[in-house]
């Protein structure tokens, strides 16, 4: 375990070291449309994988069993609103294709925003005047939750938010000038940059001459 940690750790310095956090989040907003308004569920699913191998890459903690708990949570609350053909029932239930392939868009876009997110917005965010702070500060909770080391759990719920208020603010101070400081985007950092996005969109051309 201490080695993969290890490994994680060298895996986040590279990253923050190639890119700055504006380029980052400028990325993130070209590519968000080329992800949301695809219409193919299976290459969906592709720029999903892919977005979770970037975040896997950029060395962000991650939890697969939250996320395909997620995705099989909201997939079979749309299950329950059936239509379209039957492909399966277990006596009044029925699994419809309709509700079916529904499910796996919504679900795989929330997980894929979910990636995205993580890969893109960064702690040292910073957009200019007072509500690009507020947004700014939004996303820094935004990521520090996502990667936070306390869950939250029913059984100990006060404490859990305790922890995770204590974490927040540990956080915030631990943001000293020098780690604030905004990084350049080195070259190799623009060309991967301009390859996800190249990529991102791919897809959704592919989508549009096929449709």
């Amino acid at each position: 375990m201490i080695v993969f940690e290890q490994f994680r750790v060298r895996r986040q310095k590279v990253y923050e070291g190639l890119f700055s956090a504006k380029a980052l989040c400028i990325a993130g907003l070209i590519i968000m449309p080329a992800f949301l308004f695809n219409p193919i569920p299976m290459l969906k699913i592709l720029l999903f994988l892919f977005y979770w191998f970037l975040a896997w890459l950029s060395g962000r903690k991650n939890k697969p069993l939250i996320t395909i708990i997620i995705i099989m949570t909201i997939v079979a609350f749309n299950l329950i609103f059936p239509y379209g053909q039957v492909l399966y029932s277990i006596g009044a239930f029925r699994i419809t294709s309709g509700a079916l392939i529904t499910g796996i868009q919504r679900a795989v876009t929330l997980a894929g925003l979910i990636m995205l997110s993580r890969v893109t917005i960064r702690q040292d965010l910073k957009i200019p005047g007072l509500f690009g702070e507020l947004i700014a500060e939004s996303f820094r909770l935004f990521s520090v939750i996502m990667n936070q080391k306390h869950h939250i759990t029913r059984k100990n719920l006060m404490a859990d938010i305790d922890n995770l208020m204590i974490e927040l603010s540990n956080e915030k101070e631990s943001l000293l000038p020098e780690t604030t400081a905004v990084s350049r985007t080195k070259p190799a950092g623009f060309v991967i940059l301009s390859l996800a996005v190249i990529l991102s969109w791919l897809p959704l051309v592919f989508a549009y001459f096929v449709m």
